[in-house]
């Protein structure tokens, strides 16, 4: 596990191969951590939930309640894919859930740097509680008991990334470095 305090260093400059794709639980920072990574590699940041809303034109709520889980994972899949094998974007930050799917999992595992943003229960339930209404899977129940649950079934799955990241309480920026300087390494040329 990469310690967040690492800071890169002028070597690590080299050019990124593959894109970065963030993997792990709500409120793990994925778009925070995404959008800054994003901006520091000068490179294109994507929501893979949002590019998915864009592409059916309806939110991600509405597509599991007319359509169900596996159509839409089917379109995220698709969705995954043209990102990552178009180019459109040089970070992506996946859905909660997307990882899970081992078709999607296995293309992003083959086509980018997947990096897992990992927290403490106590750190997630702390940051989803700072917008509960965007968090609608949080309203079905106990959020702590929900998250712990989350947690427990998709941590060993997260695992299987190439990368492992805390994104704790160390600040934003130190956790952006990190993942950069191991995304610079993983995908540097010989």
């Amino acid at each position: 596990m990469q310690d967040p305090s690492h800071h890169s260093s002028p070597t690590d400059s080299a050019a990124l191969a593959r894109p970065v794709v963030l993997v792990g639980l709500m409120g793990a920072g994925k778009t925070s951590v995404g959008r800054r990574l994003a901006q520091l590699l000068q490179t294109r940041f994507v929501d893979s939930d949002h590019a998915v809303e864009r592409a059916a034109d309806m939110t991600v709520a509405d597509i599991f309640e007319r359509y169900g889980e596996a159509e839409f994972r089917a379109l995220e899949r698709r969705v995954v894919k043209r990102l990552l094998e178009e180019g459109e974007a040089g970070v992506v930050a996946l859905g909660g859930g997307a990882f899970m799917d081992p078709a999607t999992r296995d293309l992003v595992l083959r086509a980018g740097h997947v990096v897992w943003l990992k927290a403490a229960l106590d750190v997630l339930v702390q940051r989803t509680a700072r917008k509960p209404g965007k968090r609608p899977l949080l309203a079905e129940g106990e959020p702590r008991a929900i998250l712990a649950e989350l947690q427990a079934r998709r941590e060993p799955v997260y695992a299987l990334a190439h990368d492992t990241v805390v994104s704790g309480e160390a600040p934003i920026t130190r956790v952006v470095e990190c993942v950069a300087a191991r995304a610079r390494r993983f995908g540097a040329s010989p």
